[in-house]
C-alpha cells in the first residue's frame, strides 16, 4: 500500500532532512496521497502513502504509539488485523485509529517480534524504539512486500524501492556480475540476497534484523544480520483430507483480501488460477459487480486467451481489455524499464505492466493468482520432479503410467527431458543450460560459473516434488513477486495474492504427490475444488500460458529489427564482456529465418541494454 525508506547513522549522528526527502521522491509513484518524515538522533524515516484501509489521516505515517516510544513504517497489508484488533482490545488495549498500522504497534507492545506469526498478509515494515534506541525491521513470511537496504560505512541505507537508496548513495552503482550470470543463463533473480547492484542487497522472505544505535556500534558488515523468523519446512501443517478442505480455505483466503477502503479488482489471464479467484468471488460472494483486467492479442495469436475469459461474459459486469502490440512495447520500453528498475527474463511482465496500467483507471487493488504454480506444480518441468522421485523410489509400474498419460494429454517430451535433466550432477546442469544459451563470453561463463550456485544445486536438485515446491518458494517465487510489485506500485496499484495465504500454503505443500500431479495434468487439488465452480473449459485446460506475449512475431517486426540490430551491433552492447556478440549476431538471425524461437533470449538483451543505459551508463 506504501513505500517506506530510511537512514540509520550508527554512530548516532544527525540524519539531513534533504537525503530524507530524495528517498521519498524517488519512489513518490507507491504512495502519491501522503508522506511523511521523522528523524531523532541517528534514525531517519521516509514513507509515502497509498491509502487503502481508513482513508483518514489517522492513517498518516510515520506512526507513533500512544505513548510515543515506539514510531514505525509499515508498507503491506494486515488482512486479519480486525479479528487481531479485538484480541488486543480484550486484553485492555485502546485504538485511535481504523488502520492495520496502528494494530501492528499495539501488537508489537503485547506480543514482540512473536506478532510477526500471527499476521496474515503481506508486509515489510521498521519500528524504532524512542527509548532504548533499537531497531527492529522484518519481512513477510514468502517475499510479497520489497526491503533493499546498503550497508555503507556508519550508516544504513535502506527502503522499499532501489532507487531511494542510489538517490542518496552519493556514487555509481556497480553491476553485480553474479545476478547478471544467472539472469543470463538461467533466467533467474533473487534466489539469494543479492540483487543487480553489489551495493544493495535484500532482506529475505522470512526474515528479520534488530540492531542498535549509538556509540561503539560496530559499522560495516556487522551492523545488520538478518536472520530467520519464518522456515517455511518447519512450518509444514497437515495436509487436507480433501479437497473441499481446499476449497474451504481457498474461499477463506479470496474473502479476507476484499478488506478494503477503495474499489477492487481481479487481474484475469483466462488460466486455472485468476480464473479461480474470479469464479469464487462470483459463486461465494455474490461479486457481480467485479472488476477484471485482462490482456489480448488477437484469436489465434501466442498468448492470447480470449476464448477463456470470454467464458464469463454475462457474469460479470465490468470487463476490461487491453490489448499490447509490438508498437506499444516499443513506445512502452522506457517506462517499463523504469518500472522495473533491474532487468526481467519475459515479456509476460510487459503484459502485466499493461494490466496493471488499465487497472489504474478503475480500482486501487487488484488480487491474483501469484503463487499458485508454485505451490501446486503448475510449470511443465514439474512433471521431471514428479518423475525423477518415482523413478529413485523404483515405483517404475507408476512412472510409465505416468509418463504415458503425460505424453497423451500434451503431446510432448518436456517434462522426461526435465527429468533426464534434474538426474544431471550440479556442474552438468549449469554447464547444459550455458550451452543452450550459445553466447555467453567463455571467460565471463568462467568467472562466474560456480560449484555453490543455488539454482543448479537446490533448486534443480531437488529429490522429490514436494522438495521442489518448497524450493520453489525458497529460491525461485520472490522474482515474480517482485516483477509484480513494481508493476503494480508503478501505477499506484496495491497487488493481492489469494494463494499465498500463509494458512493455504503450509497445508498445501505437504498433500500427497497424487493430489497435485495425476494422470498428466497440474494442480488436481484445485481442479478437484473448483468443480461446480469454475468453467469446466478452464478447470480441465491442459496448457499453461499466463500473461504471455506474441514476442517471438514481436521481434520479427520491422520495427523490431531496426531497434534490435541496432542494438546488438552498437559499441556499448559489444563492450559489456558478457555475451560473445557473433553468436548474438547469428542467434537473431536465425530467429528471423525462422529457424528457431530465441524471443526469450532476445528479450533479455534488450532489456539488459536498457538498464545499463538507463541506471549504470549515465550520471
Amino acid at each position: 500500500m506504501c513505500g517506506i525508506s530510511g537512514i540509520i547513522h550508527l554512530d548516532g549522528a544527525a540524519v539531513p532532512e534533504q537525503h530524507l526527502s530524495a528517498m521519498i521522491t524517488a519512489m513518490k509513484h507507491r504512495g502519491p496521497n501522503d508522506n511523511g518524515t521523522f528523524r531523532e538522533g541517528g534514525m531517519g524515516l521516509g514513507f509515502v502513502r497509498l491509502s487503502i484501509i481508513d482513508l483518514s489521516a489517522a492513517g498518516h505515517q510515520p506512526m507513533f504509539s500512544s505513548d510515543e516510544r515506539y514510531v514505525m513504517i509499515f508498507n503491506g497489508e494486515i488482512y486479519n488485523y480486525i479479528e487481531l484488533r479485538e484480541e488486543l482490545m480484550a486484553k485492555g488495549h485502546t485504538f485511535r485509529t481504523k488502520t492495520d498500522t496502528e494494530v501492528i504497534l499495539v501488537a508489537y507492545r503485547e506480543w514482540g517480534e512473536q506478532m510477526l506469526h500471527r499476521f496474515n498478509g503481506m508486509w515489510a515494515l521498521v519500528i524504532y524504539d524512542r527509548q532504548e534506541k533499537t531497531v527492529f525491521g522484518a519481512r513477510d513470511r514468502y517475499g510479497v512486500k520489497p526491503f533493499f537496504y546498503c550497508l555503507d560505512g556508519s550508516r544504513i541505507l535502506f527502503g522499499s524501492d532501489i532507487r531511494s537508496i542510489t538517490a542518496v548513495l552519493g556514487r555509481k552503482p556497480t553491476p553485480d556480475q553474479d545476478a547478471l550470470f544467472n539472469f543470463l543463463a538461467f533466467n533467474r533473480t533473487d534466489q539469494n540476497d543479492g540483487t543487480f547492484l553489489q551495493e544493495v542487497k535484500k532482506l529475505d522472505h522470512g526474515h528479520c534484523f534488530n540492531l542498535r544505535i549509538g556509540a561503539g556500534v560496530p559499522a560495516g558488515a556487522k551492523a545488520l544480520q538478518p536472520r530467520k523468523w519464518y522456515d517455511i519446512r518447519k512450518e509444514i501443517k497437515e495436509p487436507f483430507k480433501n479437497a473441499a478442505e481446499y476449497r474451504e480455505m481457498f474461499a477463506s483466503a479470496v474473502g479476507l483480501r476484499l478488506r478494503s477502503d477503495v474499489p477492487v479488482g481481479v487481474c484475469l489471464s483466462g488460466g486455472l488460477d485468476s480464473s479461480s479467484i474470479v469464479s469464487v468471488l462470483l459463486q461465494d460472494f455474490q461479486k457481480k459487480d467485479l472488476n477484471t483486467f485482462s490482456a489480448v492479442y488477437g484469436s489465434g495469436r501466442n498468448g492470447d486467451e480470449s476464448s477463456f475469459i470470454d467464458l464469463y461474459r454475462g457474469q460479470l459486469e465490468n470487463m476490461y481489455f487491453t490489448q499490447p502490440d509490438e508498437h506499444s512495447l516499443l513506445a512502452d520500453l522506457d517506462d517499463l524499464a523504469l518500472a522495473q528498475y533491474e532487468p526481467v527474463p519475459s515479456t509476460s511482465t510487459y503484459a502485466q505492466y499493461r494490466v496493471m496500467k488499465l487497472a489504474q483507471q478503475h480500482v486501487v487493488v487488484t488480487l491474483d493468482g501469484q503463487g499458485a504454480d508454485e505451490a501446486l506444480a503448475g510449470y511443465h518441468y514439474f512433471f521431471g520432479f514428479h518423475f525423477k522421485n518415482l523413478l529413485r523410489r523404483g515405483k517404475l509400474g507408476t512412472l510409465a503410467s505416468e509418463m504415458g498419460h503425460y505424453y497423451g494429454k500434451h503431446h510432448s517430451l518436456y517434462g522426461i527431458k526435465s527429468m533426464a535433466f534434474f538426474l544431471l550432477p550440479a556442474f552438468l546442469r549449469t554447464r547444459v543450460r550455458v550451452m543452450e544459451k550459445g553466447y555467453l563470453d567463455p571467460d565471463f561463463f568462467q568467472a562466474n560459473n560456480t560449484d555453490t550456485n543455488l539454482i543448479t544445486g537446490e533448486l534443480y536438485g531437488s529429490n522429490s516434488l514436494q522438495e521442489a515446491l518448497i524450493n520453489h518458494f525458497e529460491y525461485k517465487l520472490e522474482h515474480l513477486l517482485k516483477w509484480e510489485d513494481r508493476n503494480s506500485m508503478w501505477f499506484s496499484l496495491e497487488a493481492r495474492v489469494p494463494f499465498l495465504d500463509y494458512r493455504l500454503v503450509e497445508r498445501t505443500l505437504s498433500i500427497p504427490d497424487e493430489l497435485i500431479i495425476h494422470k498428466g495434468m497440474t494442480k488436481s487439488i484445485l481442479r478437484e475444488a473448483m468443480k461446480g465452480t469454475l468453467p469446466e473449459p478452464i478447470r480441465m485446460r491442459r496448457d499453461k500460458v499466463g500473461f504471455e506475449t506474441p514476442e517471438a512475431e514481436w521481434f520479427r517486426t520491422p520495427i523490431f529489427q531496426k531497434y534490435i540490430k541496432d542494438l546488438i551491433y552498437s559499441e556499448p552492447f559489444v563492450s559489456r564482456g558478457t555475451m560473445d556478440v557473433k553468436k548474438v549476431q547469428g542467434i537473431y538471425q536465425k530467429h528471423l529465418n525462422r529457424e528457431g524461437n530465441y524471443s526469450r533470449e532476445i528479450w533479455k538483451w534488450i532489456h539488459l541494454e536498457k538498464w545499463y543505459n538507463q541506471f549504470i551508463d549515465g550520471k
